[in-house]
Parts: structure tokens; sequence; C-alpha cells
């Protein structure tokens, strides 16, 4: 048969193909980049942890209004530190210790949208910021909806 393709013969080129590849590849700095991770992620908080300090003790706030605050003066500054491109640096070095703080969450939902703000606000700018947050942001919400039927249902609203 003319056109066939032998699959014995593909996977096993496939196979040795990909033998080649992890021999001549460099091995990853795991171990490096795990430490990297945790230490950007923990000054990430820590800078956070100072901000909530210094807004409970400094400015007399109550913890819950400081905390709120807090959560969007991080917002705030992951944003600003993406549109000045120096958030792409942070996680080029911190990797995923970069991208679970609430700063990360600022970096996913301002990136799509600076890259497309040459569309314009509304097409560009607008819609695309929601191409990653506004999946999060509706499965939160379910969650949240949830985990409270759920309170309600077995502690009766405790």
């Amino acid at each position: 048969m003319t056109g066939c393709v032998d699959l014995k013969a593909s996977s096993a080129q496939a196979k040795e193909y990909q033998k080649l590849v992890n021999q001549k590849s460099p091995p990853r700095p795991i171990l490096r980049n795990t430490v990297l991770a945790f230490l950007v992620g923990g000054l990430i908080c820590v800078v956070g942890q100072v901000i909530l300090g210094g807004l409970t003790a400094r400015a007399g706030m109550g913890r819950t209004e400081a905390t709120s605050l807090t959560s969007g003066i991080m917002v705030a500054l992951g944003s600003t530190l993406t549109g000045l491109g120096l958030y792409d640096e942070i996680g080029r070095v911190g990797g995923m210790g970069s991208a679970i703080p609430i700063t990360g969450f600022a970096n996913s939902i301002t990136s799509p949208a600076m890259e497309f703000k040459t569309e314009g606000f509304i097409l560009g700018l607008g819609a695309r910021m929601f191409t990653i947050a506004g999946p999060v942001i509706v499965y939160g919400l379910i969650t949240a909806v949830a985990v409270s039927a759920l309170r309600i249902f077995f502690l009766r609203g405790l």
C-alpha cells in the first residue's frame, strides 16, 4: 500500500529522537529553581505583611479594613510592575514563586491587556484583560457559593 505510514517505525523513531534529546539537553537546576521560587514568593509575601503591619499599626486601621486595602495595594503593585516590564524579570528569576501570590494574579490580568493595547481600550485592553482572569473569577465565585451552601447545610450557618 502506498501512502500508509508504518506506525511501529514511526513510534521507534520518536522514541529514539526523545532519547537523543534527553542525552543532549542540559540538566534542569531543580534545586536552584525551587530555592529561588521560595525566596521570591516569600519576599512578595513579606512585602504584603509589611504593608499590612503599616496599615494596622501606623494608620490605625482595623484588621479587616487593612487586609482589604493590602490586597488592593498588592494588586496595584503587581500591575504596575507588569506595566513597567519588571514583573517579567521577577517571574524569570522566581518562576512559580512569582505566580502564586496575589501579584501573580495581577500580572496574569495585566499582561494580556498590555499585549493587546494597540487594538484600543475596548476591544484590546478591556476584552483581553479578562482572558485569563475571567475563568479564575468564575470558578472562584462558584466555589465560594458551593462552600457557603455546604457550610449552611452542615453547620446551620454557624
